[in-house]
């Protein structure tokens, strides 16, 4: 159904205003009825359009989505797949709104229920949007789930989720969906008694005899000598191609997410590109506590790519993820051509990452070398085009320094969001926590990371692996409580890594600046707790250092704190009943840059 379609229909609908201030409109299907609603929301979402302050409305219950009749347009997405994976960029939407302003979605607890490969909601050119009391979930997930009974050396019997579609085809086992088949397996094993998820391998069950034993029974026969997962472990896996998103924003402004249940998402997560002022609050994603899943998302929970504004999350929980809960980030785009004084000819390096336009008429940018990740210059875009879904040129208001090579990368520093986050719960993750790279003002407090495979917090930046910028300068870690984190990522398990991929260290240049850590709780079971590089005012105070036992054995001796390349840190008054005396190590910085009480190596 296109939307002048859905326009024309309205006079049909017998919508259901009320009397009082006519602005409420409700979905013109009942829920519960099992046939798609799909053409019917739509409907009710174009009736909305030319009413400001309108309300649209869901009775409680349950609407299906099915991508038969669903919106389909075009839609670069950052971090999503590339022209090898996904050639058509063509996007399959439930709900979709475009250019809307001053729209509440009121969902009275409905459960909004998508089949096959969907993007469940989409906002375009959006503004003073609310979205509110909702379920979103998958009528067969693209990730699939079977429970471990037996592991031995030559045999595996499993049960699978009743959610989990499957065929025994020529004695191997299948995985299918709604108009989709598995083809390449992505797996991790998910221990949900110690809440530990690590990567696994579906290799072995691949080359294995498969064989039904009873309905939802399979025995595996082959080699799984080097298989770790033990009886009560849940193998999950999915298909490694994001060729949709769980939910996208694109250029919008002012959105609230209120109480809302992401269930199950397929591909990235909620996404949000080039975006301004962005407030989550209460939003879980984590499966049905029905279900009997374990996974929630195919890869991140919360995105933001290149947004400004205030991104604010509170009363947040997730769990059951196969990439990072929240990613916040921009991108920088690699000059390969000086086509002029002051035009560049710029290019996406990352493969995932492309085809949206990255830099607009008025954006402040920042010039920097790619391997030292060093700003030398700033200007204002006067114009900028796409040349195609790789290129952009760029003209700016001045010459470009004489220091500018091609290689260099090109960083908009307007589009830097200021971040807060607070009492949330990040758990059942195999990856990191939080990542998070922007210039502005970072606030993470009063948040539990539980678990998470990797580090906690990663503060990154580069210009050569994923490109994603930009440096901090004002980040405050204070009242979290983290515990058993890092063990997919030994001896390096650092709680949390401040870790900019600077490959050029440039005598006297930090990356980041200005990181408080204080009055956290560090729940342990190893030695490693910090980590940082070209890293300026950094300060570990006030914190407290706790040990875990009977948890995972402890890897080597070696030093809680790592500081490569720093300059003015302070690492005191930390409270320690640590079965071991927590040491400094550095590298590459002088003593004097340290003020510590404790022993430096």
């Amino acid at each position: 159904m296109n939307r002048s379609s859905a326009l024309i229909t309205i006079p049909a609908l017998l919508l259901s205003l009320t009397a009082a201030s006519q602005q409420r409109i409700s979905v013109n299907m009942p829920p519960n009825t099992f046939k798609d609603a799909t053409v019917k929301v739509q409907e009710a979402i174009a009736a909305c359009r030319n009413i400001p302050g309108a309300v649209l409305e869901f009775q409680p219950g349950r609407y299906d989505f099915y991508p038969d009749s669903a919106v389909k347009k075009e839609y670069f997405i950052s971090n999503t797949s590339d022209e090898e994976e996904a050639p058509s960029k063509v996007k399959t939407i439930g709900l979709f709104f475009e250019n809307f302003k001053g729209l509440t979605i009121e969902g009275h607890g409905a459960s909004l229920v998508f089949h096959g490969k969907m993007i469940t909601w989409l906002f375009d050119h959006c503004e003073d949007i609310t979205m509110r009391n909702i379920s979103v979930n998958a009528e067969r997930p693209s990730m699939s789930e079977m429970t471990l009974q037996t592991v031995t050396p030559k045999e595996v019997i499993a049960v699978i989720h009743r959610d989990s579609r499957f065929a025994i085809l020529n004695e191997r086992l299948e995985w299918y969906g709604e108009k989709w088949k598995l083809q390449q397996f992505h797996a991790v094993l998910a221990d949900t008694t110690k809440g530990m998820y690590t990567y696994s391998s579906w290799n072995p069950f691949y080359k294995s005899k498969a064989t039904q034993l009873a309905p939802g029974t399979v025995q595996f026969t082959g080699d799984f000598s080097s298989f770790k997962g033990v009886p009560g472990n849940i193998l999950t896996v999915r298909d490694g191609i994001r060729d949709q998103v769980g939910a996208f924003m694109q250029h919008c402004r002012n959105v609230q997410l209120e109480n809302i249940n992401m269930h199950y998402m397929h591909g990235l997560g909620i996404v949000a590109q080039f975006c301004e002022n962005l407030h989550y609050s209460g939003v879980r994603i984590m499966p049905a506590p029905s279900s009997g899943r374990v996974m929630a998302s195919f890869a991140d929970g919360m995105h933001f790519s290149g947004c400004k504004g205030d991104i604010i999350i509170t009363a947040a929980h997730f769990k059951g993820l196969h990439d990072d809960p929240v990613n916040v980030h921009g991108t920088h785009l690699q000059i390969t051509e000086k086509m002029s004084p002051r035009v560049l000819k710029l290019r996406f390096m990352h493969h995932q990452t492309y085809g949206f336009a990255a830099f607009f008429a008025g954006d402040s940018v920042m010039l920097v070398h790619s391997a030292a990740l060093q700003g030398y210059g700033m200007a204002k875009i006067v114009a900028a085009k796409m040349l195609s879904p790789r290129e952009m040129e760029v003209t700016l208001d001045k010459d470009v320094p004489a220091a500018t090579r091609t290689g260099d990368c090109l960083e908009n520093i307007t589009w830097t969001p200021s971040v807060t986050i607070r009492n949330s719960i990040f758990e059942g993750v195999n990856t990191r926590g939080l990542l998070v790279t922007t210039r502005k003002k970072v606030l993470i407090a009063d948040n539990t990371f539980y678990r998470t495979g990797m580090h906690a917090i990663l503060i990154a930046d580069d210009a050569s692996s994923w490109y994603e910028s930009g440096p901090v300068e004002d980040v405050t870690i204070t009242g979290n409580t983290f515990e058993g984190v890092g063990y997919n990522q030994a001896p390096d398990n650092y709680v949390i890594a401040i870790a900019p991929e600077n490959h050029e260290l440039v005598p006297g240049y930090m990356v980041h600046r200005n990181i408080r850590i204080t009055d956290n709780t560090f729940k342990l079971y190893d030695y490693p707790v910090l980590t940082a590089r070209s890293t300026v005012n950094l300060i570990f105070r006030n914190n407290r250092l706790t040990w875990m036992k009977d948890y995972l054995p402890a890897g080597a001796e070696r030093a809680a704190f790592k500081l490569t390349a720093c300059e003015k840190v302070t690492i005191s008054n930390n409270e320690s009943s640590l079965p071991f005396k927590p040491e400094v190590q550095l590298e590459q910085m002088s003593r004097r840059e340290l003020r510590t009480d404790l022993t430096v190596k």
